[in-house]
């Protein structure tokens, strides 16, 4: 048996120097051969761990071992028997802290490089122009609406149209994707591979309506009327604020409008795109997840001298992924630990101008199991900021619980829905990913996604709820 190589094939990409001056994407990619030699790792389990430690169940060795054997169609086939994603997963989902993680390898090496391979494999059918759609079941004269275009609902969606039943899905923006075009920047996930995806689904059957509100243009029981199930898959798109004195000054946005001006509605391409956003030279953003790297490292690309991300705790609780916080420290991105705003000044324009805040240490670990932060008297100091991003947590939007009274909701407005089934507490209609769960991650909503499709079907055929 050949040597195993202990660390992953490497993937190029950008230099830190280069790419905070552009959203082009970050990574290149894996060449035909680098995809090889990565593919090639892999042990071939008799017992694969990654397979279970996958929320949508992709057969892992299978797709890997088709890579290793150059059999590049048969590897995306494999893929999409469970993933109609497959692009956007390879780029945005914690492998770390699922598949790669269960990879015998990762006890004494590096994980398989699972992300990489399955974005090569998907990149490879674009470039190949030959994309598969899979032969539908028998049409079952079923209508199936799924409210949200985001990653359950298309997921929903993609699975409920294969099983041969007729799917609209309704989008409240005038794109679909969600959290995909909106949340991700572009140089983390371009919008053409999106879209790409999204076409695919559409391919299968399902037809797309966008600039469409349910809670407004139509409520629940409205679409009930014409449909036979329903799916909500809305997501949480309510920021939260801190309530700190100064917060209402100009220059300090949500997390969420400031990413959906830069990335849904193309702020970064100006003048080509006239969407006003705040091009602010010493930018703070407070949160340690996702997010709010995307938001530091967007801040550094619309040209701030200082992008700051402020944080609570230290480095080693940050939840956001471990590529992320590494390409935000190359990319020269500030970060203070242990630090907690409390206050806003603003100057007489009303436009804000400083920060203050109070340093923080560790103490015993919370729910959470993280080491619980706790004020240090007396510690107060400024840092000069023109913007800040609040990147702290989202919640589900309230419209269509507060328009379906008969949905039973829990005490952060998110959907009571069971997480074997996806069913709600209204006959009919079945929920999932974040409008359930409050903000996690792409592939969780997936697999909601598809566990509610799965019983959807069921109820459709049996009637039983």
């Amino acid at each position: 048996m050949a040597k195993i190589n202990p660390k992953k094939t490497p993937m190029i990409e950008q230099t830190a120097q280069e790419r905070v001056k552009n959203f082009k994407e970050v990574p290149f990619g894996y060449s035909e051969e680098q995809a090889v030699e990565e593919a090639k790792r892999c042990l071939q389990c008799k017992k694969p761990f990654c397979v279970a430690g996958c929320p949508v169940e992709i057969d892992i060795p299978g797709f890997i071992k088709a890579i290793a054997e150059k059999d590049f169609k048969n590897a995306i086939k494999i893929l999409k028997k469970k993933n109609v994603l497959p692009a956007i997963c390879g780029r945005v989902c914690p492998q770390e802290d699922q598949c790669e993680k269960e990879c015998v390898l990762s006890k004494k090496m590096e994980p398989v490089g699972i992300g990489r391979l399955e974005r090569f494999a998907a990149d490879w059918e674009a470039a190949s122009g030959e994309t598969d759609i899979p032969e539908k079941h028998v049409l079952t004269g079923k209508r199936v609406a799924v409210v949200g275009a985001g990653p359950a609902g298309l997921v929903f969606a993609g699975d409920m149209a294969q099983l041969g039943h007729e799917v609209t899905l309704f989008e409240a923006l005038h794109k679909a994707g969600g959290v995909l075009v909106y949340g991700i920047p572009e140089f983390r996930l371009p919008k053409a591979i999106v879209q790409r995806e999204i076409e695919y689904i559409e391919k299968l059957g399902v037809k797309l309506i966008t600039s469409f509100v349910v809670g407004n243009t139509q409520t629940i029981d409205e679409l009930l009327k014409e449909y036979d199930a329903i799916f909500i898959g809305t997501g949480a798109g309510l920021p939260w604020f801190m309530n700190l004195p100064g917060e209402n000054l100009n220059g300090i946005y949500s997390a969420n409008e400031y990413l959906v001006r830069s990335n849904l509605m193309k702020a970064y391409l100006f003048p080509e795109y006239d969407t006003p956003i705040v091009k602010g030279k010493q930018v703070a953003t407070i949160g340690g997840g996702n997010v709010a790297m995307d938001s530091a490292r967007t801040a550094l690309r619309l040209g701030a001298d200082k992008s700051m991300i402020i944080y609570r705790r230290s480095k080693t609780e940050m939840p956001a992924r471990i590529e992320e916080i590494h390409h935000a420290e190359e990319e020269r991105i500030q970060f203070e630990f242990l630090t907690l705003p409390v206050k806003y000044y603003g100057d007489e324009n009303g436009w804000v101008k400083e920060m203050e805040c109070l340093r923080m240490e560790l103490g015993e670990p919370d729910a959470s199991g993280r080491r619980r932060p706790i004020t240090i008297p007396n510690s107060e100091f400024r840092i000069p900021v023109d913007t800040v991003v609040v990147a702290i947590g989202q919640s589900p939007n309230p419209l269509i619980p507060q328009t379906t009274p008969d949905l039973q909701v829990g005490k952060h407005g998110n959907i009571i829905a069971d997480e074997k089934t996806g069913r709600t507490s209204k006959k009919g209609v079945f929920a999932g990913g974040d409008i359930v769960t409050g903000a996690a991650t792409v592939i969780l909503a997936m697999g909601a996604g598809r566990i509610a499709a799965k019983s959807c079907h069921e109820y459709l055929k049996t009637g039983i709820w």
